[in-house]
């Protein structure tokens, strides 16, 4: 007897992350192999040799007789104190314990968000190119991803009109994603401030992924959305993952600012869901007010001469010695985004070209339209490994292109000789 073939849910057709996807499972099976790969899909700090500081391990060492139980659904209340702390500071409205939501990383604070604000066909408002876990998340939560650009030519910076033109009766929220991944673009003040007057006219919650908001570049500077959204309502996420480089470790954090009475139904909302999941990991909860209050650790890995800003000037260096590259050159975050231009972009397709990177030259790369993003020529890049290894990998990368636009330009003579 045959048994049936088991039906999934319909909706996950529309979701994709290829940062685990196709091009990932191809890369398992070439190490099943024997093969040696450079693998620039993920911002996995600890898998390039980074650990977490030392201070925040203690953290946990000398509470871990304290770790068995669960906790209370939004997390240890020492925890959430220090973050409230930490966001009071920044100048966060109403920043208090008990606004504030521990996760099992800023994944599951993201989807615990979406499903308790959208009813099925509300929209929610992502850039484009956005991280694609926030449009799967909107996704599975039976919501629709509106997106604005965020164009090169503007240096991955939203238009606020745009934003604004895209709103109908259905448009729930904004998402802000700075600094940005993909792209490293990190949003001034005035900007922000236009985007946040946007969702006070409709009434939109503002939510804001900041999990890179450390990671900054030569004079980039990190502006905190929630307290220029002020009494509106607005969820900003945090967490260890990036900017302490601890993404096993799974802790996350959102804090709910803005008038309580505007958002308490979303905040008790958010705590229903939090119970049903019992609670987050309580390990890495520990570590949070060291975190957030002790020695600096991501400062000398950003400034001049530290491995992820001299990694970033090599990515800067192989771009600009490329006749096939164009890079707008990131201001924060873990990753760059370059574009394909010239003869090699000639009938680009981004997923074949990372293919072919990755079968022939053994370098992993995302697609860039893997990002929800309107073109194919872009692929994406992590900054976490050594400089020396990404100008390797920049020097294949180069090799691959080198071949397309010989092929590209092998064709434009055979259609030219066709036509005379």
């Amino acid at each position: 007897m045959s048994v049936p073939s088991l039906k999934t849910r319909e909706r996950l057709s529309e979701v994709r992350y290829e940062i685990r996807g196709e091009l990932a499972r191809r890369a398992r099976e070439l190490e099943a192999q024997g093969r040696q790969l450079i693998k620039l899909n993920i911002g996995n700090p600890g898998a390039f040799g980074f650990r977490a500081p030392e201070h925040l391990q203690q953290a946990i060492a000398g509470r871990i007789a304290h770790t068995d139980p669960y906790t209370h659904q939004q997390g240890l209340p020492a925890a959430r104190e220090a973050i409230a702390a930490f966001h009071r500071a920044r100048g966060t409205p109403n920043a208090a314990p008990e606004r504030v939501f521990v996760g099992n990383g800023v994944s599951e604070l993201i989807d615990l968000s979406l499903r308790a604000l959208l009813n099925p066909g509300d929209e929610v408002l992502l850039p484009a190119p956005d991280y694609p876990l926030w449009s799967a998340a909107t996704i599975l939560n039976d919501g629709k991803p509106v997106y604005y650009r965020c164009t090169p030519e503007h240096g991955f910076l939203p238009d606020p009109d745009e934003i604004e033109s895209l709103v109908t009766p259905r448009t729930r929220a904004i998402v802000l994603i700075n600094p940005n991944n993909p792209t490293g673009a990190t949003y001034p003040r005035a900007l922000l401030e236009r985007i946040v007057a946007v969702a006070a006219r409709h009434g939109l919650l503002l939510m804001a992924d900041e999990i890179y908001d450390g990671i900054l570049y030569d004079d980039a500077r990190f502006q905190p959305l929630a307290p220029l959204a002020g009494e509106l309502p607005c969820l900003s996420f945090g967490g260890l993952s990036k900017v302490h480089r601890a993404c096993g470790w799974r802790v996350g954090w959102a804090v709910l600012s803005g008038d309580p009475l505007a958002s308490g139904d979303f905040h008790h909302a958010m705590d229903l869901l939090g119970a049903l999941r019992l609670c987050a990991n309580v390990p890495g909860q520990f570590a949070i007010e060291q975190a957030l209050f002790g020695v600096d650790t991501i400062g000398a890995l950003v400034a001049p001469g530290g491995r992820l800003y001299e990694t970033r000037r090599a990515l800067i260096d192989a771009c600009a010695a490329s006749e096939h590259l164009h890079l707008v050159a990131p201001q924060g975050a873990l990753y760059g985004f370059p574009a394909v231009v010239g003869a090699a972009a000639h009938g680009f397709d981004d997923h074949a070209f990372a293919l072919e990177l990755l079968e022939q030259e053994d370098v992993l790369v995302v697609p860039g339209s893997s990002f929800n993003a309107p073109w194919r020529h872009h692929f994406r890049v992590t900054l976490l490994p050594e400089a020396p290894v990404l100008g390797e990998v920049f020097a294949r990368i180069e090799r691959v292109l080198a071949r397309r636009a010989e092929r590209a330009g092998g064709e434009a003579d055979a259609r030219e000789t066709a036509v005379a």
